[in-house]
């Protein structure tokens, strides 16, 4: 199960202070974190599709993703992998990008989402699940948050109806 755990605007010191663990098939080849070639992102990489879990711009941009598993997968779905990177290397704010997500959220797996601008304190989470809802843009209030692969917050052991 991929888990990110994370304060928000609540250090004195520090905006976001953030511990993530990214569970995917052991045979998945990545790459380790580094800036990437040509780009502004520092972050792993997904070797087969080139996406990320988790990255960072040299702005104070963030986005992390986790995964929703589902019994039934969608096989042409986009790789989840691109919607940090797309983030990463737009100019919008993370309320306009997940506005302009919410329209082709279906083309993907199930997934989870938080995107951060620290520069003007705004974070975002939205996920495309449960299957059959309305994408919901949510504002991340200052504090401690817990992401695993259900909504953000949600209570140890809450899994989405696909597994239930």
């Amino acid at each position: 199960m991929c888990i990110a755990a994370f304060i928000w605007q609540a250090h004195p010191l520090y905006p976001l202070l953030l511990l993530q663990n990214r569970d995917e098939y052991h045979n998945r080849p990545t790459e380790p974190v580094a800036w990437w070639d040509g780009s502004e992102i520092l972050g792993g990489r997904d070797a087969v599709a080139g996406g990320t879990w988790l990255a960072c711009s040299r702005t104070g941009r963030v986005a992390l993703l986790t995964n929703v598993l589902e019994l039934h997968p969608f096989p042409e779905a986009k790789s989840r992998g691109e919607l940090p990177v797309l983030f990463l290397e737009s100019t919008k704010s993370p309320k306009e990008f997940a506005e302009g997500l919410v329209k082709d959220a279906h083309q993907y797996n199930g997934f989870n989402l938080v995107l951060a601008d620290i520069s003007s304190k705004s974070m975002v989470y939205l996920s495309n699940r449960p299957k059959g809802e309305s994408v919901v843009i949510q504002e991340v209030s200052p504090g401690l948050h817990v992401l695993s692969n259900a909504n953000l917050d949600s209570p140890p052991g809450t899994r989405y109806s696909a597994w239930n």
